[in-house]
């Protein structure tokens, strides 16, 4: 890893602020340590942004803002291509890098990165699409249309599962709009955030931008309740748990500030006895483990018609006894470690809560100590959708195997629970398909059919409903959460006719 490190200019200590104002040899200076799951060796360390860096950084975005909202749209997207294109050159060692100090496989730590590339290239096209419309005026001589403007700094805090695509997701888009973007990446990923920030400045300053376009802050929950608080930031996309949503929605609220907000899910795949349950099988692994089931779309709940429910459990209890578990550097690993002890033993207590509430774990489920790092062996378990933990997200590889009668009581148990983010019905039947895809089917922000709930592609608009958060982001129209929208009025005639036929007698 030396050699991606220093491709990536990494050290054993580095700056967490895009100020660069912080040192180690500054007294009293704050760090945070980044370790690899895999086995827990040291990484390197960030130094935490202190509040007059934040401060600063906030004056520099303000700064900058000034320059690039007033530089045309597809001036902007040109300087978003060339982003992507310097993510292409370093995706292999950004990708490792991903891979490594997440514990994601390395096919998914490229993807990761990929996903960067191609929301750049999305927001490419976007910066020329900057739509308004045109309305007719009831009154003579006048035109009437709206207009889109750039909002300011957007405040972006990431979580550690998707440590620089989510982050991607958002200011790329934000950036074609004319905003500028202050990041909080997850202090569990540190590295991968300074890494893509030296990127993105690289380019910036060949083209002699303000670097206060892009900006990185590192730190706790304090920092993000300094994002939230602060009237500077119109708008703070936030990604994590409900909880962390809930103090963020509340406190961006109280100054009359927009969220995006992507929470947790809870999702679940319906799967029919029309099913072609060879493909059901493999959608429903991928799904459960990948990113060692740490995905917010990660399968969770597994609905399987009774008259089938043997046979799918069956061929999952297959496929689980004979995945590879292990360094995600290895391309032979299908499943690596969690991020940290913490996620280990919130995993174990799951599976008590299981058992103790009347379920069965049937397979897996044990710590893999030999391993060395925090890995564990994925879990199938039969159970009811009624169980209190059943209705939480244990952000694990638990999959719960949920049998059921009728589509209708399939898709009643799909929406019995308080997340709504990511759903998928398998089935090749038309009627149950439309039906799962009616008003009165999936209550989820996704539904797909015979793929599963996770793998999200940039062009479609990403997000949740009910405690999800209900934010959009990437694709279809997200770009107008990050503009404001203004309604114009032109008098082009020399008479003052008053809407609605008002005479005001003056």
């Amino acid at each position: 890893m030396q050699e991606v490190f220093e491709t990536l200019g990494i050290g054993d200590r580095n700056p967490g602020t895009s100020t660069g104002e912080s040192f180690f040899g500054d007294p009293g200076l704050a760090a945070v340590a980044s370790h690899t799951p895999t086995d827990g060796t040291r990484i390197g360390e960030v130094a935490l942004t202190r509040r007059e860096e934040y401060d600063l950084v906030m004056d520099r975005a303000l700064r900058a803002f000034d320059v690039w909202r007033m530089t045309p749209a597809p001036r902007r997207g040109e300087i978003v291509r060339q982003i992507g294109s310097e993510l292409r050159e370093f995706k292999a060692p950004l990708g490792r890098l991903v891979s490594f100090e997440m514990g994601k496989i390395l096919q998914e730590g490229l993807g990761e990165v990929q996903e960067m590339i191609d929301i750049a290239d999305f927001a490419v096209g976007q910066s020329r699409m900057l739509y308004g419309k045109t309305m007719h005026s009831e009154r003579p001589h006048h035109r009437m249309y709206e207009q889109w403007h750039p909002l300011g700094p957007v405040g972006v805090i990431s979580a550690f599962n998707f440590p620089v695509a989510v982050y991607a997701w958002n200011a790329m888009i934000a950036a074609v709009c004319g905003d500028v973007v202050v990041w909080k990446g997850s202090e569990k990923t540190p590295l991968c955030s300074l890494a893509v920030q030296r990127i993105i400045s690289r380019v910036l300053a060949r083209h002699d931008l303000p670097e206060g376009i892009f900006n990185l802050v590192t730190g706790d929950r304090q920092v993000g309740e300094w994002m939230a608080k602060d009237e500077r930031i119109p708008l703070i996309s936030a990604t994590g748990s409900i909880p962390m949503g809930r103090s963020v929605a509340h406190c961006v609220a109280s100054r009359l500030g927009r969220t995006i907000l992507e929470l947790g899910g809870n999702n679940a795949m319906v799967v029919t006895e029309k099913a072609d349950l060879e493909m059901t099988a493999r959608a429903a692994v991928f799904g459960a483990i990948g990113t060692a089931g740490q995905r917010c779309t990660t399968i969770r709940r597994l609905l399987v018609q009774e008259d089938v429910f043997e046979e799918v459990r069956d061929r999952l209890l297959g496929a689980y006894a004979g995945l590879r578990i292990g360094d995600p550097l290895d391309e032979r690993t299908v499943m690596g470690p969690l991020i940290d002890a913490e996620a280990v033993e919130q995993m174990q207590a799951a599976l008590l809560r299981i058992k103790e509430e009347g379920g069965e774990v049937i397979s897996g489920g044990e710590v893999l100590d030999e391993l060395g790092g925090h890995f564990v062996r994925p879990a199938l378990a039969v159970a009811e959708n009624e169980f209190e933990i059943v209705q939480e997200e244990t952000f694990a590889p638990i999959l719960y195997l949920i049998p059921f009668r009728t589509l209708e009581e399939g898709i009643a148990k799909q929406n019995g629970v308080r997340q709504g983010l990511s759903s998928a019905i398998f089935s090749r039947d038309v009627g149950e398909i439309e039906a799962f895809l009616s008003h009165r089917g999936s209550d989820c922000g996704i539904a797909n059919v015979n793929i599963g709930t996770s793998g999200a592609e940039i062009g479609g608009a990403f997000g949740g409903e009910k405690e999800t958060g209900g934010g959009r982001e990437a694709g279809s129209d997200a770009w107008k959460a990050y503009m404001r929208r203004q309604t114009n009025t032109i008098n082009w005639g020399e008479e003052l006719p008053l809407a609605q036929g008002i005479d005001f007698g003056v």
